[in-house]
């Protein structure tokens, strides 16, 4: 028996696979960058994952419609920030459009000018390594310089479409 030579069309709607898909617990973090004309750059994102230890790499990826693509796919550096339970407003803020995302947020100068946000669980400073096109959204793997974490920092945690924090078993 062959495999075939291509994936059979989907047998579920997309509303079906996203529900599907939040039954995944992830961690919350925000991408942060500094576009080439000095502003700040910055989004909500779940699509973090780790990939190597040797060289350090780790991936994230963004929807090729979204507004700050030309700023993180051209930048040199960009930082993930990986969100304390106690920064849940943070994950809403930066998720949302049309807003002053930045307003009163503290942060510290990274990397090829990357935000690295205060109070965060960890933090990784990224060279925007390589990009990859695939289906809706282009996949970044960013090679980490720098990387800090708070010890006993509790998570924010996203799953079924709400924000939770961790309970040990």
């Amino acid at each position: 028996m062959t495999a075939p030579a291509q994936a059979q069309p989907p047998s579920f709607t997309s509303d079906e696979f996203r529900e599907a898909l939040g039954m995944f617990a992830t961690g919350v973090t925000i991408v942060t960058a500094r576009a080439a004309d000095g502003s700040l750059v910055g989004l909500t994102a779940n699509s973090f994952n780790s990939v190597s230890l040797d060289p350090p790499l780790v991936l994230w990826s963004l929807a090729r419609g979204a507004a700050s693509m030309a700023a993180l796919s051209t930048g040199s550096h960009y930082a993930i920030n990986i969100l304390a339970a106690s920064q849940k407003e943070l994950a809403e803020r930066f998720a949302t459009k049309d807003v002053d995302r930045w307003a009163e947020v503290g942060f510290s100068e990274g990397l090829g000018g990357a935000p690295v946000l205060l109070g965060s669980a960890a933090s990784f400073e990224c060279f925007n390594r390589s990009r990859y096109d695939e289906g809706d959204h282009v996949i970044f793997v960013g090679e980490v310089e720098r990387c800090t974490h708070n010890p006993g920092a509790s998570p924010l945690l996203f799953h079924g479409g709400r924000f939770y924090t961790e309970h040990p078993l």
